[in-house]
């Protein structure tokens, strides 16, 4: 997946918009967990900073919801899109 990021934009909000897509379709269902910084920055090739700057992204998007010690989770009921 990391080759398909465009590296002329930020790659942040790239990386967000497909977590955001994969929230959308259901590939993260809600109340289910997202992948942790450590696995987002395995998957996109990207560094850690980079993948919490999507993470506070999200979750300022009300996408997901962060539990301390636990992980980061999809929003019971995500933003409708549009």
């Amino acid at each position: 997946m990391s080759s398909d990021l465009d590296r002329t934009r930020p790659v942040w909000r790239q990386v967000a918009a497909v977590v955001a897509e994969r929230i959308g379709d259901g590939t993260y269902p809600a109340g289910s967990k997202v992948p942790s910084v450590v696995e987002l920055s395995a998957e996109f090739s990207i560094a850690a900073s980079t993948a919490q700057k999507v993470f506070a992204h999200l979750k300022a998007e009300g996408l997901i919801r962060t539990e301390v010690g636990l992980g980061s989770f999809v929003a019971d009921q995500p933003p409708a899109e549009g």
